[in-house]
Parts: structure tokens; C-alpha cells; sequence
């Protein structure tokens, strides 16, 4: 089959094709035939070096990229039911130190990882959620019982879309850092628009910094409020008594699973901004390093 790796960090033009070797899944794994793997801001992190110059990456050949998949199960290994063959799945196929990744023809990730997507639901769809919504999700809920306002910054993008929609739904009035170009989105999905954080009148009960803004968002939080960031490897110093904290994303069927219903149902939003062939991976990192891209970068083998 053919995978998109990378042997030493740098830029876009670092990724290559391969053919390999087709995985075979391992007791409590199951294969998975790709029809849309999303490209992730952790993608190009990873591409890039960070993960390597932290420790993380210790491969002796080539590294895979590629944390969002969907497609049809083929194989399973043993402790897995035989009835997942055939099925049309999505997966969380978490990690950065790993040999290939989901930007293959085929990949080979946990059971537990894996969730069945609704008839009504297009695979390149189902691509775009799982990475995103289980973010958003943990993040949401690592901040505990809600009580107050909530910011989320980067209200309009990936993680962020998906955080509006998940602290709406736990209770939290619900503001959005975005673009005013964003309004709708960010209306739609329950949240009140903010285009500078300096519009706040008053500091809030807890951010979501899906944006990564770091100091910047941790100042409009209130004494002893809440801050969640998405950066475990560089976490935010906690000031004025504010619990701090990073989401680093584990795997979850059940939580998978009730987002693939959501965005089947058409409460949370599939949006795809392109389609790439495997084989333009490169390009697609690229799109995505130019900023501003509304809506998953989806690549198809």
C-alpha cells in the first residue's frame, strides 16, 4: 500500500509516498481501509520537528502522519468481534511516534478507538470529527461543573467550533473569540460573538484557548477561574489562584460514537474547506500553514 511519512523534519516538501507493507492489526486492533483522513494542526507539528526536538519521536526510519481516519474495517485481530468487518467506521488514530499514521490506504489502530458511523453520514464527513470533537469534549469537561461565562478562543476553527457546541450543552454561557466574518457560525451554535478580548466588560469564570493565546487568554479569567490550553508540552503558569490546565486527547468510543450521531444529525457541523488526493499531502499542509481555513482539509487515497 501506499503511506505519506516524513524521514527528517522540516517543510511541506519533507513528506514523501512509500509503499509498505500492509499493517496487520494486532490482538484488540482492528485495519481499517482509509476513505479520508483529516489533516490536523498536529500534523504539521509534527512534520515539523516539535515532537522531535521535545523527545517524543524516537523512529528509526520514517514517521507517519495522520490523526483523523474513516473508512470500512477489513481486518481485525484476535479479542476483537468479527463483526466489525465491513463496517463503516471513524477512529482516533492518536500519536505522533509511530511509523504510519491515518495519511495511508490503510491503518491499524485500537478497537477502543474506533466508532461505527451512521448510514447517513459520508465517510469524508465522518473524517473531519473525531480528532476535533473528542478534544473539544475532554476539554470542556476537564474544566468540571459549569458556572458562569466561558470564552473559547479560536471559536470559529476546528477544536473550537466543536468546544462552543459541547459548553453550550453542559450549561456555560458561551462566548466565541472569532473573526466577525465567523458571526453566523458562531451564533448558530449557541455562543454570543467577540472579535477582541478587550471588548469584555468584566473577566469570565473559564477559556477554552483552542487558539492557543496563551497569557493573553489567561487574563480575562477571573480570580480562581479556570484555564484549558491544548499545549501539555508547554503548559500556562497559573496566576491569582486560576487552575490551569492542558488537554492532551485520549481515545474514546462512547464519546466518539455520540459525535458521529451529533454531526449525522446535523448538530455539530461537518465542515470540509477541500479535498486532497493522498499523493498532495504536501499541498495540503501547506493550505493549512497559510491560516484562516474555515472548515477540515481532507485527504482521500
Amino acid at each position: 500500500m501506499i503511506a505519506a511519512v516524513f524521514t527528517t523534519p522540516g517543510g511541506p516538501e519533507q513528506i514523501e509516498l512509500i509503499e509498505v507493507d500492509v499493517p496487520v492489526p494486532g490482538a484488540g486492533e482492528v485495519l481499517i481501509q482509509v476513505a479520508a483522513a483529516a489533516v490536523n494542526p498536529v500534523d504539521l507539528q509534527t512534520r515539523g520537528g516539535i515532537y522531535h526536538d521535545f523527545g517524543w519521536v524516537h523512529q528509526p526510519e520514517h514517521t507517519g502522519l495522520g490523526w483523523d481516519v474513516a473508512g470500512i474495517v477489513t481486518a481485525v485481530g484476535a479479542d476483537v468481534d468479527p463483526a466489525w468487518v465491513g463496517r463503516r467506521v471513524a477512529a482516533l488514530a492518536a500519536g505522533v511516534d509511530r511509523a504510519l499514521g491515518a495519511y495511508a490506504e490503510s491503518v491499524v489502530v485500537p478497537v477502543t478507538a474506533v466508532a461505527g458511523v451512521p448510514e447517513t453520514l459520508e465517510l469524508v464527513a465522518a473524517a473531519t470529527v473525531p480528532l476535533n470533537a473528542l478534544t473539544a469534549d475532554q476539554a470542556v469537561e476537564s474544566l468540571g461543573e459549569a458556572g458562569g461565562t466561558l470564552v473559547v478562543t479560536g471559536a470559529a476553527g476546528g477544536v473550537g467550533g466543536y468546544a462552543l457546541s459541547s459548553a453550550a450543552d453542559r450549561g456555560w454561557s458561551v462566548i466565541g473569540l472569532a473573526r466577525e466574518s465567523d458571526s453566523a457560525f458562531v451564533e448558530g451554535a449557541g455562543a454570543r460573538l467577540v472579535t477582541d478580548l478587550s471588548a469584555l466588560s468584566e473577566q469570565v469564570a473559564a477559556v477554552v484557548d483552542a487558539a492557543g493565546l496563551r497569557e493573553a487568554a489567561l487574563a480575562v479569567v477571573a480570580d480562581r477561574g479556570r484555564y484549558v490550553g491544548l499545549s501539555p508540552a508547554a503548559p500556562v503558569e497559573a496566576v491569582r489562584g486560576i487552575t490551569s490546565s492542558d488537554v492532551f486527547v485520549t481515545a474514546d468510543a462512547d464519546g466518539l460514537a455520540a459525535a458521529l450521531r451529533r454531526t449525522a444529525d446535523g448538530v455539530l457541523p461537518a465542515r470540509i474547506a477541500r479535498e486532497f488526493p493522498l499523493r498532495d499531502a504536501a499541498d495540503a499542509h501547506r493550505l493549512l500553514e497559510q491560516g484562516a481555513v474555515r472548515g477540515r482539509i481532507v485527504l482521500r487515497p
